[in-house]
């Protein structure tokens, strides 16, 4: 869940720093305002991991997803923002 909230706050700094109206960061991600407005209340309850990823980039970010050899028992799973 630490993962879709980062990715949820991302989505909104860069739709304030974009100053998008809900409307337009509607548009331009091709969701409903609804949907902008609770994922910036930080309600992404129902929204993939996925989805946020394909937000993410639709605002103009790289995402970039690295898969590599693990070094230890477990693998983890980390967002980097630049």
């Amino acid at each position: 869940m630490q993962r879709k909230s980062r990715l949820a706050s991302e989505i909104s700094r860069a739709i304030k720093a974009r100053r998008l109206t809900q409307e337009d960061a509607a548009t331009l991600l091709c969701i409903d305002q609804s949907k902008v407005s609770r994922i910036t209340r930080g309600q992404f309850r129902g929204i993939s991991e996925a989805k946020l990823l394909e937000l993410v980039a639709r605002l103009g970010h790289d995402v970039k997803i690295v898969i590599g050899p693990v070094l230890r028992r477990a693998g983890k799973i980390e967002l980097q923002f630049a």
